[in-house]
Parts: structure tokens; sequence; C-alpha cells
């Protein structure tokens, strides 16, 4: 099989190149990093390495007690949740048929429940979508109310009456969290997109269905536009899925398929995100990280797509007051393996979490056993190229 030829198109950094199927991002390039060079992720076909920067979420992996936490609910533990009652961690992704691609990030085969890890389920992410509705009902108030202003501030309003007759809170920290949310008037509106500027929401553009058999999510812009208001409302973390890009076989002939039916989509939605955030004032203080759970392998296979790749992968770094506009490390000229400057995952989180003010090198969680841990492994420390 013959590979089909990209054209590289210049960035706006000189001597960057992207692909022509991604001029958005091209013109976008000095507000992004690109790493090139990322290592320390495993070949396992789950998003908790994503989530978490370790390998886990399988029996074998010998966790600490409860397990390691994703991100959010590290910052849910630390900052606690946002002002007016917003969470700190919010899920908008759906849920994926595939299951290891959720939040939950366990594998397949495993039990172990992956949220919080040790932090405690207070600090489960609040899900937009799918699981999670039920845990976050009370008294007949559901998310689903969300978007229905009117009927929700009634239905608060008996609620809060139902509280004051009690004169007592529900301790369950499920429950907890679901009167915090539900009440809070911020979050409701940040998730009603019909309090966005119709022609903001046009700009982003509408959801489109991505291949049934991947398992992954809807190809939806309209999730990065929540993503940014559910941040200015004062969210602390959100995590959105996009996209399937599992290509063991390429459908159509070469790169077709990717081409034509995933990275055009994903160029103009990450691009407007990008330049939506600063225009807004918010590429100073809030962080973005697009990535996938390892890389792909520099062969093309006998069916013209490529396998999972653990030896290196790529991400892209934007927003977060972070020295933007430049490319860190490079591969071999085969694409196989780190040649200069390899970026471990946990140099990614000990950036991410000294953006928001956190500390790696003091910052600790105890485990359910009382057992003290570093968030981010010791050693690694937040990019220097980047702070």
């Amino acid at each position: 099989m013959r590979e089909a030829r990209s054209s590289p198109i210049p960035t706006k950094i000189p001597g960057t190149h992207f692909t022509e199927l991604m001029p958005k991002l091209a013109k976008a390039m000095d507000k992004l990093v690109i790493v090139r060079s990322l290592v320390g992720l495993k070949n396992r076909h789950e998003s908790f390495q994503c989530y978490t920067g370790k390998p886990g979420g399988r029996p074998e992996d010998n966790e600490p007690p409860g397990g390691w936490p994703t991100m959010g609910s590290v910052i849910s533990k630390l900052q606690n949740a946002g002002p007016g009652g917003v969470p700190a961690y919010v899920d908008a992704g759906p849920q994926m048929s595939y299951k290891p691609y959720n939040v939950k990030g366990v594998h397949i085969s495993s039990s172990v429940i992956s949220w919080p890890g040790f932090t405690g389920r207070r600090h489960t992410p609040f899900h937009l979508y799918g699981q999670g509705k039920s845990d976050l009902e009370l008294n007949n108030i559901t998310i689903n109310q969300l978007e229905d202003r009117k009927g929700l501030l009634s239905s608060f309003d008996n609620f809060r009456r139902g509280v004051d007759a009690r004169k007592e809170a529900d301790t369950n920290p499920f429950r907890e969290q679901a009167f915090s949310i539900l009440s809070s008037s911020k979050l409701a509106a940040a998730i009603n997109l019909k309090n966005e500027d119709p022609k903001v929401v046009a700009r982003y553009g509408k959801s489109k269905p991505t291949t049934a058999s991947f398992g992954g999510s809807p190809k939806d812009p309209q999730k990065l536009l929540l993503a940014r208001r559910l941040v200015e409302a004062g969210v602390r973390c959100v995590t959105v899925a996009f996209g399937a890009w599992d290509w063991h076989a390429n459908r159509g002939g070469p790169l077709t398929d990717l081409g034509n039916w995933d990275l055009p989509d994903f160029d103009h939605a990450l691009a407007t995100l990008i330049n939506d955030m600063h225009e807004r004032g918010l590429d100073k203080d809030v962080s973005v990280v697009v990535w996938g759970e390892f890389g792909r392998t520099p062969k093309i296979n006998a069916k013209g797509g490529r396998d999972h790749w653990e030896r290196v992968a790529p991400a892209i770094l934007a927003g977060g007051g972070l020295n933007t506009g430049q490319v860190i490390g490079s591969t071999t000229k085969d694409g196989g393996e780190a040649n200069s400057r390899p970026v471990h995952v946990q140099e990614i989180f000990a950036t991410l979490y000294h953006n928001l003010g956190i500390d790696t090198d003091t910052a600790t969680i105890t485990d359910l056993k009382g057992r003290p841990h570093y968030i981010v492994d010791q050693g690694y420390k937040p990019l220097p190229e980047l702070t």
C-alpha cells in the first residue's frame, strides 16, 4: 500500500511546520507549546494515565490504598470547591461505549474505581452527562433541570425550605456535593449555552459523530465552549473528550479518513478555544493540555494504520501564562524514540499544578491508611522552558 504524502505548511513560528490538515492551529502556533518527546506512558488503552499521570487502574499495579486519584480530584482536595458553590472538578465528556476511555480510567477487566482514588468520594468529578446523574438527585432536583432555569429555581426554593424545616444537613458526601452543585446559580448559568453570545456559539460549530466502532466521543466543539464557561464560573478543572483516534486500520485509503474526517474538526475546535481564551484574557490563568494515552507506531502497518506505541508520544499545551510559541523535544528520524529533551508525563502534571499555585515539592495527600504521598513523583519539576 502506498502511503499518501502530506504537504507541511508553515506556522506562525518560523521553522515550525504543521500538516496542511491543521491550518487554523498553524496560525495559532504562537499560542501553543508542542511537546514532541513525551515519555512515561504505558501501552494501555485507557484514560487512567491521562488523568493521573501514573500507570494504574489494574489490580497488578499495586496502587496505594484507595488508588491513585485523578488530577481533578487532587485539585478538589487541595483547593476545595470554587466560588458560589461550583464544583472544583467537572467532567464534560460523554459516557463512551468503550468504558476505559471514561474518566473512571478503569481497564475493562478491572473492578478498581479510580475517579477520586484515595482523596475520597467527596472529590469525585461532577459529571454533566451519563453516569453520575443518579448520584446527584435531591428532592426531585436533577441535573436535567439545570437547563430549565425557572423549574430549577422553583425546586431550589422547595428544597431549601425543607432543609430549614429539618435544621440538619445530610452528611452523605454525594448529597452534600449535590446540594452545593444544584443550588449554584453560577453553575446553572454556565451550563446553559443560551446565555452565551449566539455568534460565539456559532463560531465553535456543531457536534459531529465519530466512528461508532471505536467507542469514543463525538467531535463536539460545544463541549470546549462549555469548558471555557465552566472555568469562568470558577470550576478549577474540566475534562473533555473529543473524537476517537485508535487508527489501527485506515478505512478509505491512506490518511483519507484521518484527514477528511477527524483532523480538520480537531483543528477547528482547538484553535477556536485557544483564540477565544486569548480574546477573553483567560490565557494567563487557564491551562490547556491535549493528549492521548500513548503514541502510535512509527511504521504504517499492513492495514494502512498505526498501532499502539508507548516509547514516545506528543502533547499540546496552551494558556496558563506559559512561554508559548515553541517546540520542546524531538524524536529520532523515524519518530520512534525521544531524541532530545525527553519530557516525562509527570513533568506535565508538575507544570499544571504549578500554574494553579500548588507546590509539588511539598504538597502531599494521605491514602486510606494514613500514608502521605506526594502529588507528583519526587524529582519531577515544572518544565523550566515554560515557567
